[in-house]
This record gives C-alpha cells, sequence and structure tokens, in this order.
C-alpha cells in the first residue's frame, strides 16, 4: 500500500509530461504533412545515369572526387 503512494504520483506525472510533449508537437506543426516523407522517397529528385544528356554525364563525373 505504501508503494502506491509513490507509484501514482510517478505515473500522474509521466502522464502529465506524455500530454505536454504532445500538445508541444502539435504546436509547432509536427504533423502537418504527414505524407510528405513518403512521397520524398518514391520521387526522387536525381535521375539515374542513364538517361542524362551526355554533357550532363560528362560535368557529374568532373565532379566526383578521386
Amino acid at each position: 500500500m505504501d508503494s502506491l503512494l509513490i507509484l501514482i504520483p510517478i505515473a500522474l506525472l509521466f502522464t502529465g509530461i506524455a500530454v505536454a510533449a504532445f500538445f508541444w508537437a502539435v504546436n509547432t506543426g509536427q504533423y502537418d504533412d504527414l505524407d510528405r516523407a513518403a512521397r520524398d522517397i518514391l520521387f526522387d529528385d536525381d535521375q539515374p545515369a542513364h538517361t542524362r544528356e551526355p554533357s550532363e554525364q560528362a560535368e557529374s563525373e568532373a565532379q566526383r572526387p578521386e
């Protein structure tokens, strides 16, 4: 029974911290765009080497460190 006097306030403290962290995340816009990261993986901006123009391929090879 004495352990409840310690565990209940600790549980309430952790719950309060979790609720505060959730509201902080919502207010700072963490959940505004959930789909962008998934689209960024699927639609990469870099072109594969076999689809580049010859002049672009020469430039990329010249910039490559040896």
